[in-house]
């Protein structure tokens, strides 16, 4: 029998954004509301990316949709439509998330491309995005107050459904923009350029196009780092869809070691795309096998220092990649509950220390009178599991399977309680102290 064992931590080391998402709760142009949902999941993060669809639904987050004819003054509120966008963050807001803004424009996988073009004026670009800050930063425009941290300049620029232009090209609009945005707002966080990811590092027969991957970021870093293009690095994000928790971890720790070795010890590193891969995958994701996958990984990830927000792609229904519910329903999948048992560990806020004798993935939380740990089994054999709550009062425990959507299984009125860790399930306990 394997055991764990948690305890009351120092509460010093916080649980981590890890499940944050991509995509807001009121989707399908505000058919779909899973306010309610998000909310009772915890989730800190809402990344605007490909928000609505096909050209950010026309109406939605991107630059193009916020400030539609280019000639237009863009000091003059007047030029902007953030009607739609309004409702988008508001809705976020509602449900205790904050946005995670993508700067930039949604992937457009068309023959001809629409508006993933460099911007005629890099200058003018950057003046536009200052105004998004400040309308929903500063209420400029009859805008808010919303305080938003994280401004992502653009997404996979090595990507052309993402970027027709050239690296120089993208290097001097991320060095207008990010300048400008932090002269002009100092309590924001700057950064990008949401990377495909460093899958080249890991695979001596990545062909050019995922070797290219690996180039951009060395000569990112150097670019923001020469003085004479030196440039504000808040964060830097990455990408990785993956079946294997190990290789997200490898490539969380390749990418902190590179930003540590190029001098960015301060420099966040945020992995806001994330989810299963592999034959199958829309169906997957959304069944026990990425919801034991997706669990797994942001307990490993809670326990590693590689990774400071995490956003899984995507929270939307109606996308392919929105493995959080089934497709085109209000219905949440396995992979919310798996979303949502985590986020009973950042309710609670600390981390708690662990003592564990199993290669489960586990992650636990406390406050001070009540304790939480989330065990993880994907893809591994059954075994039978203790859990320990030293000194607690009670335990309760909750199952996450094809059969249970996180219910109460049973109960302890002790500090102790034995389950079976099966293949593919989630297991989240709860102690009370008093």
């Amino acid at each position: 029998m394997e055991s764990i064992t948690i305890d009351h931590g120092t509460g010093q080391r916080p649980i981590r954004p890890l499940n944050g998402v991509n995509g807001g709760p009121v989707t399908h142009n505000f058919r779909r509301d899973a306010k309610k949902l998000f909310s009772e999941a915890h989730i800190p993060y809402c990344r605007l990316h490909d928000t609505e669809g096909t050209l950010g639904g026309g109406k939605f987050v991107d630059i193009r949709n916020i400030f539609p004819i280019w000639e237009l003054d863009e000091n003059d509120p007047k030029s902007y439509d953030f009607e739609f966008t309004d409702e988008y963050l508001r809705c976020i807001d509602d449900c205790g998330a904050q946005a995670f803004y993508r700067l930039g424009e949604t992937i457009d996988h068309g023959y001809l491309k629409a508006h993933v073009h460099p911007p005629r004026d890099a200058a003018k670009w950057a003046r536009i995005c200052a105004n998004i800050v400040r309308h929903y930063n500063e209420g400029w425009a009859d805008g808010y107050h919303y305080g938003i941290r994280y401004w992502e300049i653009w997404n996979e620029p090595e990507n052309p459904p993402m970027w027709t232009g050239t690296q120089a090209e993208f290097f001097d609009l991320y060095r207008e923009t990010s300048n400008l945005l932090k002269r002009e707002f100092s309590g924001i966080k700057v950064g990008g350029y949401a990377s495909c990811g460093v899958y080249a590092a890991f695979d001596d027969n990545a062909d050019d196009f995922f070797r290219s991957f690996l180039t951009w970021f060395d000569d990112f870093l150097a670019f923001v780092k020469a003085p004479e293009t030196a440039s504000p690095l808040d964060f830097f994000s990455w990408h990785i869809y993956s079946s294997d928790p190990a290789q997200v971890l490898a490539h969380a720790r390749y990418c902190r070691e590179k930003l540590d070795a190029a001098g960015f010890k301060k420099t966040e590193a945020i992995l806001d795309e994330w989810n299963w891969a592999g034959k199958d995958m829309f169906e997957r994701m959304r069944d026990m096998t990425g919801a034991s996958f997706t669990a797994d990984v942001m307990c490993r990830l809670q326990a590693s220092d590689d990774v400071d927000v995490a956003c899984y792609y995507d929270a939307q229904p109606d996308q392919a990649y929105g493995g959080l519910f089934l497709r085109h329903t209000d219905t949440p999948s396995r992979t919310y509950y798996a979303v949502k048992a985590f986020g009973q560990l950042r309710a609670l806020g600390a981390q708690a220390d662990i003592a564990a004798d199993t290669d489960l993935a586990v992650a636990a939380a406390a406050d001070g009178t009540r304790r939480r740990v989330v065990v993880a089994n994907y893809e591994k054999e059954s075994r039978e599991v203790r859990l320990s709550f030293p000194g607690a009062k009670t335990v309760r425990l909750y199952l996450l399977d094809e059969r249970h959507d996180l219910s109460l299984i049973a109960q302890a009125p002790c500090g102790e309680i034995v389950t079976v860790s099966a293949k593919n399930t989630v297991l989240l306990a709860e102690a009370e102290d008093r």
